[in-house]
């Protein structure tokens, strides 16, 4: 088995930026989700209420800065506000963060026509992974739902795409709707992830923290922005328990590294 491909969200519930390569902190992968777009309350937007949040592609830089990009707004670059002040959010077990200025916010509030505030991630050890989601003391999270890394695979991807063809019409899913870390390739069983405690990608070493339960977010056709039923509608016929959907592994990076596309995965 291999990496088929990387893929980091820079800013949480916006469009992936695919990778050749990537650096492995404790905490995920490195530039992945440690932005932000909150309300004036602080609360954090998603794409699930704030779709046009999917159109936004945020391009890290070697510092960490991002260049912002969406149709028909001009491009721009934010740079890291390391010293900027402190603000409250409504994010779990993480109570502030770093607004990223009025220049941000005007940009991400012209996207989505509503005021909003772009705010930044300081230190991933300020939210650490719960346990309620396989976190082992005070192992550092990124602004991740639960856990460091997302890791999917193309044979359950072509397996899922099996069962709609055989129940609907086709309509196959792009790996994209599900906003995966790690994609891996050449698994022989479709959903053999579901089994793998512990696993080597490359030369860095990770554990399993939780199956990944999905939601509605997974119905939004990332390009067209159209809503659906799929995959959540077949999902629930042949990949239900506990009262959720199932699809991809949360992994706990056991040391910091390197991961590049062609990467050999190897399970304990």
């Amino acid at each position: 088995m291999r990496v088929e491909s990387l893929h980091v969200y820079p800013v949480k519930a916006t469009a992936p930026v695919d990778l050749a390569s990537a650096r492995v902190e404790l905490a995920g992968l490195r530039d992945d989700r440690r932005w932000a777009v909150v309300d004036p309350q602080g609360v954090r937007l998603n794409a699930t209420t704030h779709g046009r949040l999917l159109t936004v592609t945020a391009t890290p830089d070697e510092s960490g800065a991002l260049t912002l990009t969406a149709p028909d707004q001009r491009p721009l670059a934010v740079a890291v506000p390391i010293g900027g002040p402190m603000v409250p959010v409504n994010v779990t077990r993480l109570a502030s963060m770093v607004d990223a200025g009025d220049d941000a916010a005007t940009w991400f509030s012209q996207v989505l026509d509503e005021p909003v505030r772009l705010v930044w991630q300081d230190d991933p050890a300020r939210r650490p992974i719960s346990d309620k989601h396989g976190g082992l003391g005070a192992e550092p999270l990124s602004l991740a739902d639960t856990g460091p890394l997302l890791l999917t695979t193309t044979s359950s991807l072509a397996q899922l795409d099996a069962w709609i063809a055989a129940e609907h019409e086709p309509q196959p899913m792009v790996m994209r709707r599900f906003r995966p870390n790690v994609v891996v390739e050449g698994s022989d069983v479709p959903f053999a992830e579901d089994d793998w405690r512990g696993l080597h990608i490359g030369d860095v070493p990770y554990r399993f923290a939780e199956h990944c339960d999905r939601c509605v977010v997974t119905t939004i056709d990332p390009l067209t922005l159209a809503h659906g039923k799929e995959p959540i509608r077949t999902l629930a016929r042949h990949r239900k328990w506990a009262g959720k959907t199932w699809f991809g592994i949360r992994i706990v990076p056991l040391a910091t590294g390197k991961v590049s596309v062609g990467d050999e995965v190897t399970v304990a």
